[in-house]
């Protein structure tokens, strides 16, 4: 047997799930007792070929521990997400970790590496394609459509001769203004998808050759598009213009030649249904509990306000208050790490990367900032602390920041007047959206007070306006689609929301600290309950895990997870 799988004898049939598998299939990546070899070859859609698993796991290329060069690496370190050595271990830095065999871990990811390439080749690249179709209809019916105006408009300038052919020149010019912007957005929209689509079909080709792959590293350091590819490109929604002519009078002739309606040019989202086999990744929706329960109470020190709490995993979180100290505990309370603002000055507000690095606003010199080398256990042990500015304001002073499921930055900021408020989306640290006002051009949020924000799963931006007493909600394109100022039943009654989050299941739940409550919203902005009976005492920043946990920071220094 293997000495690096000593974990054997628990290897269990893929098909009978019962006996002892000592036999390993190639092809097909199926874990095999000898009873059940039979039945695997009655598949003849694939040239099977069953080995021993002795024999399979001499095949497997073993990375190299690079802490101790003359080690393979046979385990892998579910907390730290690295493969170990028996020498990592002995060094004492995994103490208390989960530790599993490397080879489980690679069978692990093998698992998601074919469900991605089944969703990509079977969901995805399909929906893909069939928006390619609908932008190569739309674009015959554009030329169709404009052929047609432009002949409409010249049987009109027939019938008022040559006193109208000025006319017809400024006409004809909004109508190729008109199509020229027309096609800009249907071939901008083409190129988006093609561009999707030939990464689509790049990232399926690097999925097989990782599936063909024994070398674990390689395997190791795949990392899953397949959320950035389930957001569908977006369909444009076009109200084509039309000419309205009207009869000749010389008299009134500008009046009557009649004018072209604006064109409209929106995108409409998409829905996107995950296929069933990959609804493991994804957490099952919980129901909302009669009496939210209280898991445990995670105190922090060194505060006097404790404002804001920011998952880095399941099992830590990130928080700050009223000093320069941000701090990482676990879930016993134990202190992790402790990292001081560039500037010396508090944090605003704080949120994690999808790599893990931390983020936090600095209102006091209109920053934005990256705290890199905090990820993991082994990163922050070996390779410290750095603090890159991303982002400097010019005019505006940021507030509260989240992260978008693409991995964008959202972030609040006032105007250095105070007279008015923004939500601005940034890519890196390039700015790609600005939401400020309604469609009458009022704004859409209160000029003063702090607003942190977070994006919910259907891509709705969520505001919590304390100045207005309002969640203000808005699309993703930063139309304004509701404002909840309180439930019904308690009108007149004081809403002061403070922090904000979602869940799974696209509700919005925000704290009403002064009420020492927490409000729940669905997507759509209908109150759903108040959590409130469990010992919450100025309830503040909000975060939920990956299995939709509450984590809630009160201002007396407590975090408690719902």
């Amino acid at each position: 047997m293997d000495p690096r799988y000593s974990a054997q004898d628990v290897v269990r049939c893929a098909l009978c799930r019962d006996a002892v598998a000592p036999l390993y299939c190639n092809v097909c990546h199926t874990h095999l007792c000898g009873d059940c070899v039979a039945k695997h070859f009655s598949d003849k859609s694939k040239v099977h070929n069953v080995v021993p698993l002795e024999q399979f796991l001499s095949t497997l290329n073993y990375p190299k521990c690079p802490t101790h060069p003359t080690k393979q690496c046979e385990l892998q370190c579910e907390q730290c997400d690295i493969p170990i050595c028996t020498s990592c271990i002995s060094s004492g830095k995994h103490i208390g970790h989960k530790q599993l065999e490397i080879f489980a871990d690679f069978e692990s990811k093998k698992e998601v590496l074919r469900r991605d390439l089944q969703e990509l080749e079977k969901s995805i690249f399909p929906k893909y394609q069939e928006s390619a179709a609908i932008i190569k209809t739309q674009k015959a019916d554009q030329l169709k459509h404009s052929q047609k105006l432009t002949s409409e408009l010249n049987i009109q300038g027939e019938a008022l001769h040559r006193e109208i052919n000025t006319i017809i020149q400024r006409k004809q010019a909004e109508i190729d203004e008109m199509n020229a912007q027309h096609l800009a957005a249907i071939e901008k929209q083409e190129d988006e998808t093609n561009k999707a689509l030939h990464e689509i079909k790049q990232v399926i080709q690097d999925l097989k050759s990782l599936l063909d792959t024994s070398d674990v590293g390689l395997v190791s350091k795949y990392r899953s598009r397949i959320a950035e590819f389930r957001k569908l490109p977006h369909k444009l929604k076009i109200s084509l213009p039309n000419l309205l002519r009207q009869k000749i009078n010389r008299e009134e002739l500008l009046k009557q030649f009649g004018f072209l309606s604006c064109l409209s040019i929106e995108t409409e989202e998409q829905g996107y249904t995950v296929p069933s086999p990959g609804a493991e990744s994804s957490p099952p929706a919980r129901p909302l509990l009669d009496v939210p329960r209280l898991v445990t109470d995670i105190p922090t020190t060194g505060y006097d306000s404790l404002c804001n709490v920011s998952c880095l995993s399941d099992e830590e979180i990130w928080t700050s208050g009223d000093n320069e100290i941000m701090k990482l505990y676990n879930l016993k309370g134990e202190l992790l790490k402790s990292v001081q603002t560039k500037s010396g000055n508090d944090p605003k507000d704080i949120a994690v990367t999808r790599s893990g690095g931390l983020v936090y606003t600095d209102y006091g010199d209109s920053s934005i900032n990256l705290v890199s080398g905090t990820q993991t256990l082994f990163s922050r042990l070996v390779s410290g602390t750095k603090i890159q500015t991303l982002i400097t304001l010019r005019g505006w002073s940021p507030r509260g920041l989240c992260r978008t499921s693409s991995g964008d930055l959202l972030v609040t900021m006032e105007s250095d007047d105070y007279k008015q408020t923004k939500v601005v989306r940034y890519s890196g640290s390039t700015e790609k959206q600005t939401i400020q006002w309604d469609d009458q051009g009022n704004p859409l949020y209160s000029s003063d007070g702090d607003k942190y924000l977070s994006e919910n799963r259907n891509s709705d931006i969520c505001v919590a306006d304390r100045g207005a007493y309002a969640v203000v909600v808005v699309s993703a394109a930063g139309k304004l689609r509701f404002r909840y100022t309180g439930p019904p039943s308690t009108p007149g009654k004081s809403f002061h929301p403070v922090g904000i989050t979602t869940d799974s299941q696209a509700n919005i739940l925000t704290s009403d600290w002064d009420n020492h409550r927490i409000h729940i919203i669905d997507q759509d902005g209908l109150f759903l309950r108040f959590l409130h009976n469990c010992g919450l005492q100025l309830p503040r920043g909000l975060c939920v895990d990956s299995q939709d946990n509450l984590f809630v920071a009160e201002l007396t220094g407590i975090v408690k997870k719902l």
